[in-house]
């Protein structure tokens, strides 16, 4: 790749991409919850899931990756410390992506979690975050004093990341596995962990796009309350996982300051994005329309995740719905409603500094596609929690098959909404895509 500049755009171009085909698979995935025979001798269940959630995780990491190096080297103009390093990393997640599908086609799985794929193809991932950390310190150490609060989260996200993926494959070595309270400790503190190290990464990403927007470090990146809520970001990344672990013979108090702490977390960032639209002027929300509308997205899908979080926090009901739909709701309104908010306000912002006029063409397009998407995954998140709370509370005596007959009108509902994610999700993607695709065809100067 003769033009270094290409590589961020092709990382968030294959993010794009996997959020697309992500959406894809999940709809599929619903589809046989519904019916199980659906594609059963295809791509059944236990291979559609993985399709679905890697290729999600897919598009978070792609994306906020691809965003970080532009930021870096386009907006806050460092000289990248080894553009060969840049080019490596893509390389090897190209690769890696290939070898994950390989894996899930062939059935060859046996990982865990967020990570079936062959446990193999962890090492040169892993290897690529600790090439990025190298990449990232080495262009900054030294080159800028008191860093601005996004510089701390994208390190600070860029190290744990390395840390908690090498740690989640502590599963593999024998010691570990044969202790079955040791290994689910450690399988459920590594993968909250890991969530909590790409939070850090977007979560940096929307400071940075909101001090840009309203062109002031100062305030946003640099105050009081922005290194609190990193403090207490980092807090939640290497303790909040414990509320997890309820099932787990472990002291109460954990599971309950781990909840405070994780909810915490989001209402001082809620305060953040407040105080910070407060401030904006009309003609600087209206130059980045878009990406401002996604950050005030963000500020919904947090106030509706902290009361589902609230919910769960309480012990009799967090005992009958964990592991239900009513779980599976509070970690789709993260993924989609926060950390997809956030991330698509980033590509906007890229896409309109690189080619606004493409941004123009394709407004009708956006507009549709944002009210879409907020629309369906309000419907799609509700079906899921009454669908778990239904569940949480059915009498202990009915079979399964007889609670997912009484849960069928919701599952019903949760596989049309997801329906309507899919087609908000196409009016957005496709253009951006396409406009980002043009970038790269663009000669270099």
């Amino acid at each position: 790749m003769k033009d270094h500049r290409a590589i961020p755009k092709l990382f968030i171009s294959l993010g794009l991409m996997a959020l697309l085909v992500g959406a894809i698979f999940g709809l599929l995935a619903g589809i046989q919850v519904i019916y199980p025979s659906f594609l059963k001798d295809t791509i059944a269940f236990n291979q559609m899931r993985p399709f679905h959630v890697s290729t999600v995780v897919g598009w978070i990491i792609l994306t906020v990756i691809g965003g970080l190096y532009y930021y870096l080297t386009s907006v806050l103009n460092f000289k990248l410390f080894s553009t060969k390093l840049m080019q490596t990393h893509f390389w090897i997640f190209a690769i890696c992506i290939i070898l994950i599908y390989a894996s899930y086609v062939t059935g060859q799985m046996g990982g865990r979690e967020y990570l079936v794929f062959k446990p193999i193809i962890a090492i040169p991932i892993i290897l690529a975050w600790a090439l990025f950390g190298i990449n990232y310190f080495k262009t900054l150490v030294s080159k800028i004093r008191n860093w601005p609060l996004y510089l701390w989260m994208w390190g600070t996200g860029i190290v744990f990341m390395t840390y908690h993926l090498t740690e989640s494959y502590l599963w593999t070595v024998p010691f570990i596995r044969e202790n079955f309270i040791q290994d689910i400790t450690i399988q459920w503190k590594s993968y909250g962990s890991f969530v909590g190290s790409w939070n850090m990464l977007v979560y940096g990403t929307a400071i940075f796009i909101m001090s840009r927007i309203k062109n002031d470090d100062k305030g946003i990146a640099r105050g009081k309350t922005a290194f609190f809520f990193y403090f207490l970001g980092l807090t939640n990344l290497m303790f909040g996982w414990a509320h997890h672990t309820y099932f787990i013979p472990t002291k109460p108090w954990i599971r309950i300051v781990a909840y405070a702490i994780s909810m915490t977390e989001w209402l001082v960032f809620l305060k953040m994005i407040y105080s910070w639209k407060k401030s904006l002027i009309e003609s600087v929300k209206e130059k980045y329309d878009f990406s401002y509308k996604f950050i005030m997205a963000t500020d919904f899908w947090i106030v509706f995740n902290v009361f589902c979080a609230l919910l769960m926090s309480i012990p009799a009901i967090q005992l009958i719905t964990h592991g239900t739909y009513f779980t599976v709701s509070h970690s789709m309104g993260t993924t989609i409603g926060i950390n997809t908010s956030i991330l698509l306000a980033s590509v906007m912002f890229i896409l309109q500094k690189e080619n606004n006029e493409g941004m123009e063409k394709s407004r009708k397009l956006f507009r549709y596609g944002f009210w879409i998407f907020n629309l369906s995954l309000l419907i799609f998140l509700t079906c899921l929690i009454i669908a778990g709370l239904k569940t949480g509370f059915a009498d202990s005596s009915l079979l399964h098959g007889d609670i997912q007959q009484m849960i069928r009108p919701y599952l019903m509902g949760f596989v049309i909404a997801g329906f309507g994610l899919l087609i908000g999700l196409m009016f957005l993607v496709i253009p951006l895509l396409k406009q980002y695709l043009s970038l790269l065809r663009r000669p270099s100067h």
